[in-house]
């Protein structure tokens, strides 16, 4: 005749020492969860800083941007005689060579 199988016995104190030690376990994963939300938060933050910096950029919206555009403004407005200039001349060169061409 063959024993029966006594099976697995575990103590109370068996059960509840790893009861513990899965407490503690899951005490440290939560510590480390919250550790990584509040880095995704930082990075979040980080994300639209630099997006709002971007569309402000992309927009022309900056006080360089705002300065240089003004600059380039004065530029070209003080830049139209130079072609009037030039073509007055080129007339009193023409008209100069017209007038020694017919007076000789």
């Amino acid at each position: 005749m063959t024993t029966p199988d006594p099976g697995v016995y575990i103590s109370p104190a068996q059960t509840y020492q790893e009861v513990r030690d899965l407490s503690r376990k899951f005490d440290r994963i939560e510590a480390k969860l919250d550790g990584v939300l509040n880095e995704t938060r930082d990075i979040r933050g980080d994300v639209t800083d630099h997006e709002t910096r971007l569309r402000s950029l992309e927009k022309g919206e900056t006080e360089l941007q705002k300065r240089e555009t003004a600059r380039i403004d004065a530029l070209e407005k003080g830049r139209w005689p130079l072609p009037s200039v030039a073509a007055l001349t080129a007339l009193g060169a023409l008209g100069v060579a017209v007038w020694s061409a017919v007076g000789r």
